[in-house]
């Protein structure tokens, strides 16, 4: 499967996650509803993608109760020691996992800041179009079933 790495930031900071490349798209779509927080644009994520969500949500709980402020040593370990296509759902909290955030996995990396509304393609072999279908992903596989979207003009998509 390819893969590649998404960071997603909003008011409260950002997370980093490694997920299958096809995701993007879903992503994508989900910038069209305009979420201003994480919850909101995991739940238009979901819309088009259904193993997104909880993926991201149980990384963040499992993060959560094996790193507590001040002590990250936990996901320092992950970090450092598993390929970075292994690499666990995080919250970025400091250097090394802002580093990490905006390291590329193989497909590449992709960062979506939602309060600036910027889609940011650190490094991507795919293209990003602001109007498209999505094939809906039922959490286990690609679907033929497509949904479009089209990405609001105050959203802007940077190389």
């Amino acid at each position: 499967m390819d893969v590649m790495r998404f960071t997603i930031i909003d008011e409260r900071g950002a997370i980093s996650f490694v997920t299958h490349s096809s995701a993007v798209l879903a992503m994508l779509a989900a910038c069209s509803h305009d979420p201003g927080s994480l919850e909101q644009f995991l739940d238009a994520v979901h819309q088009y993608d259904r193993s997104v969500r909880a993926y991201v949500l149980n990384g963040l709980a499992i993060f959560d109760e094996h790193n507590v402020p001040g002590n990250h040593a936990a996901i320092h370990q992950q970090l450092t020691s598993l390929p970075p296509q292994e690499t666990p759902v995080f919250r970025v909290v400091d250097d090394l996992t802002r580093e990490h955030s905006l390291q590329s996995v193989k497909a590449g990396v992709v960062l979506f800041n939602l309060p600036k509304k910027r889609i940011v393609q650190i490094q991507n072999s795919y293209e990003l179009p602001r109007a498209g279908t999505v094939h809906l992903h039922n959490g286990r596989f690609l679907s033929r079933r497509t949904l479009s979207y089209t990405l609001p003009p105050s959203w802007s998509i940077v190389p």
